[in-house]
C-alpha cells in the first residue's frame, strides 16, 4: 500500500510460520499450566512485529520473556486474590507492555 510519503507498509510473514509458532506457544503454555505464557507471548508477538514494515520502516520487538515474567506472576496472584476480576485488566497490561517494547528497527 502506497502512502503519501511514497513508502509502503506490509507484512511479510508466512502462514506456515504463524501456525508453527502459535502451536508451539500453545503447547508450552498448556504444559506449564500458564507459567511460561510470557515466553509464548514474546515468541508469537515478536514474530508478528519482526515481519511488519510500516511506511518503509521495519518494526522490531525488543521485549523478553524474563521482562514479562515478573509482571505475569504478579498479575496471576492478583487474579487469584480478586477471584478473577483483575483478569479483565491483564489484557490491557500485556498490550501496554508490548507497545513499550516495540520500536522501529532503523
Amino acid at each position: 500500500m502506497e502512502t503519501k510519503h511514497g513508502r509502503t507498509s506490509f507484512f511479510d510473514g508466512g502462514l506456515l510460520s504463524l501456525i508453527g509458532w502459535t502451536l508451539l506457544g500453545i503447547i508450552v503454555t498448556v504444559c506449564t499450566l500458564g507459567i511460561c505464557y510470557p515466553w509464548a507471548v514474546c515468541m508469537i508477538y515478536g514474530w508478528e512485529i519482526n515481519h511488519t514494515v510500516i511506511e518503509g520502516r521495519r518494526m522490531e520487538f525488543v521485549g523478553s520473556a524474563w521482562g514479562l515474567f515478573g509482571n505475569w506472576i504478579k498479575w496471576l496472584l492478583l487474579i487469584i486474590i480478586t477471584l478473577g476480576i483483575y483478569g479483565f485488566w491483564v489484557r490491557i497490561k500485556i498490550l501496554d507492555w508490548k507497545a513499550k517494547n516495540t520500536r522501529f528497527r532503523n
